[in-house]
């Protein structure tokens, strides 16, 4: 029964290679680079940023420095792949985000709170910029996460 379960198991993973090497061919002969639509990246930004608050939130500094850091890529792979983006709301991201850091090095919660908001109030006016002023965001109200826990280990 064993040898027939092996058997078999082979039989998928040489039925499957056939295909894995016509699509891996076929990424080599348009030899395109597959480039994230910038929707992605902002929504990508957007779970960061209420990861980042309810981190904040819960004195998990480690947590909110890691979605921080996370964030930060996004702003900067939105910048580097879209040049359509003005380079001042790019500059414009750096003090606000900046200011989070601090504060997560300090662990003020209360500065880190006006931090959060102020690059809340950034990311709406690179929206408004854009001519996207329909996106409007706001420090988070609700933790939509409900299978992730934010206060640090052992502090549940």
């Amino acid at each position: 029964m064993k040898l027939r379960g092996w058997f078999i198991a082979l039989l998928m993973v040489c039925s499957l290679t056939p295909l894995a090497i016509a699509q891996s061919n076929l990424d080599a002969a348009t030899n395109e680079q597959y480039v994230p639509r910038l929707g992605d990246i902002m929504n990508a930004i957007q779970s960061r940023h209420v990861k980042l608050w309810f981190a904040g939130k819960s004195l998990n500094w480690e947590l909110a420095d890691y979605e921080l850091r996370q964030l930060k890529g996004g702003l900067l792979e939105a910048a580097v792949l879209y040049p359509g983006i003005p380079v001042t709301n790019v500059t414009t991201m750096t003090r606000p985000v900046q200011a989070i850091a601090d504060t997560i090095e300090a662990r003020d919660a209360k500065r880190f709170a006006k931090a959060v908001g102020e690059l809340t109030e950034g990311c709406n006016a690179c929206h408004q910029s854009m001519g996207r002023g329909y996106i409007v965001m706001r420090v988070p109200t609700e933790q939509p996460f409900s299978n992730q826990l934010f206060p640090p280990q052992g502090k549940q």
